[in-house]
């Protein structure tokens, strides 16, 4: 066991050369770069037809009123109730 010496252990990043700042695009490269793949990708999507986003919109409006009216309805009960109670004692 004595006659093994310990070598050092070579990492990986020995091996790669030091990058320089040069070769890193300008932010302003990286976001025109960035914009194009989010444009690229826009056309990609299967946009909903404008019948279904306004017969969607009603649904969720319509729902919207039924259920804040229902919740005033039941507030008002509940404050009734707890004004009523409090009189009592």
């Amino acid at each position: 066991m004595a006659d093994k010496e310990k070598k050092p252990v070579e990492t990986a990043a020995a091996d790669k050369p030091a990058k320089k700042k040069d070769d890193k695009p300008s932010f302003f490269q990286r976001a025109i770069a960035w914009l194009k793949t989010v444009r690229a990708e826009c056309k990609k999507v299967t946009w909903a037809s404008w019948e279904s986003v306004r017969q969607n919109s009603i649904v969720v409006i319509v729902t919207t009123i039924v259920f804040a009216v229902f919740l005033g309805i039941l507030d008002y009960a509940f404050n009734s109730a707890i004004l009523g109670l409090s009189r009592l004692f």
